[in-house]
């Protein structure tokens, strides 16, 4: 809907719409109630945005109500006021033009006065659905403002001498596959598109969750694509930091995998999102790094990916976060994806150089090609936008683990990077088993891990690797020990079959300075923190919440002597809890929570 004054003895005119291809406005007098007194045909699918604006900066210039639809056509229609002195013979004749154009005349009375509503204009230009419109009047012109989902945004004037509206600029994609999300990253189509207040700036929301900005550029008399907010669009399911803490990975059920670093420059530190490693056809779940340059992501589709960092992702790290490449890593150059597929394939140097860039679009293969080609002395001046984002930063598939029979829950590797763990969603002691895998040849250490009836959770290292916790939808907690320095297998050490009264659904481990300590917390709004021996595990603490836990940590090492646990909550709470290691008391603060 749009609602904006007309004339000036305060009327309110109101223009609605919705699933039906009419426009309905409705006229308010001296603050009365809305009475509807036009309907708008001409459309041929649902109107999904209506926007009113002054044609002129005068406040009795006339108004323009401008409809967006799904029928890819963009409406505008006039409301000006009616002539008292107009006479009878000049409606006569205007009533027979109206006929032979088919533009009907809608009368709008206000308090003191009527008004006339006519058809403007039709907009041709949009390829696909039109999601959202606005105008923006300055002193100079006045312009509209379209977001479509045929990935472009568009900008309309009306020409000063003809008075006919066009074009003038367009912004946004040109991709072949309009309106869709593919697993190419397709952005199918931008959702949201705002002015500021100026007019002199931009920005569009898309279906991959990015707000990208333009800014007008009068020296140039161009649009200048500006760095812009991106993030997940569902749910995020698991985040990870890489082993040296320099990058953060999430995933999520957006099917996505993003890696956020800082962009450290001048002017300051900021964080921003470098590269969207994977791009799946099934919702992730879980992810960890493995090392410095390789993570693992286990999906909906009941096997778990490994992934390598490319050389391009490697060097605009290096060059905008400062994070250096070891000496002895071999990374691939890049990688590639069928526009069908979902393995990112590693792509040998020889074949990028016979094949363009725009020869893999063109034959529906996307690759990660450096940001800054191919020459290495080139250095990126900001973090990737977000069309770049979307097709040129794939990290290239190293290896598949299979084994599972139903999606992914959990997986962790060990902090050598030499064994990964992973669990899958189970209804039973068949599936309920935990799988080792090693990172030598990626070949599964048999047999598997048993403890569980139901779904495992979650999935923890110890910080020396000789122990690896588990926690269950069954409500217990079981702690592996491996065999011994340099083997790979664990065998059962403890189990608790009632560790919480109800479903455990994160667990980790404390740092080594507080000795062998790990902490659970689940649906049953509790904490705890276990203390393991040789032959027992105690319990020596327990914090009591008022909502479930869904999630929780503690830092890497003592702060000021204590230990420093964090909880999230399924509510979106995140509460900071500073436990003294010797008596095992524990202060709470919540974190103020994200607008």
């Amino acid at each position: 809907m749009a609602l904006h004054g007309i004339g000036m003895d305060g009327d309110l005119a109101l223009a609605v719409a919705g699933t039906k291809s009419v426009v309905q406005v409705y006229v308010s007098s001296n603050s009365g109630p809305f009475n509807a007194q036009a309907t708008l045909t001409g459309h041929e699918g649902w109107i999904r945005s209506l926007s009113i604006s002054n044609e002129t900066s005068s406040p009795q210039s006339d108004l323009l109500l401008a409809s967006a639809s799904q029928d890819k056509y963009i409406r505008l229609w006039r409301i000006t006021a009616n002539k008292q002195n107009a006479s009878a013979t000049e409606d006569d004749i205007l009533g027979v033009f109206e006929s032979s154009l088919s533009n009907k005349r809608h009368k709008l009375t206000g308090r003191k006065h009527t008004y006339l509503l006519t058809f403007e204009a039709l907009l041709l230009g949009h390829e696909d659905w039109i999601y959202n419109i606005s105008w923006h009047l300055n002193d100079r012109r006045l312009q509209l403002l379209s977001s479509s989902a045929d990935s472009s945004v568009a900008i309309w004037e009306s020409d000063p001498s003809s008075g006919i509206w066009a074009c003038t600029t367009r912004l946004g994609e040109i991709s072949p596959q309009k309106g869709s999300t593919t697993a190419t990253g397709s952005t199918g189509g931008f959702w949201i598109g705002l002015w500021s207040p100026t007019g002199e700036n931009i920005v569009s929301l898309g279906r991959t969750g990015s707000w990208r900005l333009w800014n007008y550029d009068r020296a140039q008399d161009r649009w200048e694509q500006g760095i812009g907010i991106s993030g997940h669009t569902k749910a995020v399911t698991d985040i990870a930091w890489s082993k040296d803490g320099d990058y953060l990975l999430s995933t999520g059920s957006d099917q996505t995998t993003r890696l956020y670093a800082e962009w450290k420059r001048q002017a300051g530190i900021s964080w921003h999102e470098m590269a969207r490693p994977q791009i799946h056809g099934y919702e992730i779940n879980c992810l960890h790094s493995i090392d410095r340059a390789q993570f693992i992501s286990g999906a909906d589709e009941k096997l778990l990916r490994v992934f390598d960092e490319p050389q391009a992702t490697a060097h605009l790290l290096e060059e905008l976060s400062g994070i250096e490449v070891g000496p002895d890593q071999e990374l691939p150059e890049t990688a590639s994806i069928p526009v069908l597929g979902l393995s990112n394939k590693a792509v040998d140097p020889t074949e990028k150089d016979q094949e363009s860039v725009n020869s893999h679009i063109n034959t529906g293969l996307i690759t990660s090609v450096s940001l800054i080609g191919t020459a290495h002395d080139a250095r990126p001046k900001n973090p990737p936008l977000e069309d770049q984002l979307a097709r040129h930063t794939l990290w290239p598939e190293r290896e598949k683990l299979y084994g599972h029979g139903y999606e992914i829950s959990a997986v962790a590797a060990r902090h050598d990077g030499t064994i990964i763990a992973t669990s899958c969603k189970a209804s039973s002691l068949e599936h309920a088993v935990i799988r080792l895998y090693t990172t030598k040849d990626w070949r599964e250490i048999k047999p598997a891990l048993t403890a569980h009836s139901l779904t495992c959770t979650a999935l923890a290292f110890s910080i020396d690797d000789r122990y690896l916790l588990s926690v269950g939808r069954d409500r217990q907690w079981a702690v592996f020990e491996s065999e011994g320095a340099g083997k790979t297998t664990y065998l059962l050490k403890h189990l608790n079959p009632k560790g919480h009264s109800r479903m455990i659904l994160d667990a980790c481990w404390a740092p080594p300075e507080v000795g062998r300590v790990f902490a659970t917390a689940g649906r049953d709004k509790a904490v705890k923190l276990w203390k393991l021996a040789d032959e027992a595990v105690e319990c020596t603490l327990t914090i009591t919440a008022s909502i479930a836990i869904t999630a929780l940590d503690t830092a890497p090492r003592m702060i000021d002597g204590d230990l420093v646990v964090a909880t999230g909550a399924e509510t979106g709470e995140i509460v900071v809890h500073t436990i003294d290691p010797y008596s095992w008391f524990a202060k709470s603060t919540s974190v103020p929570t994200p607008l």
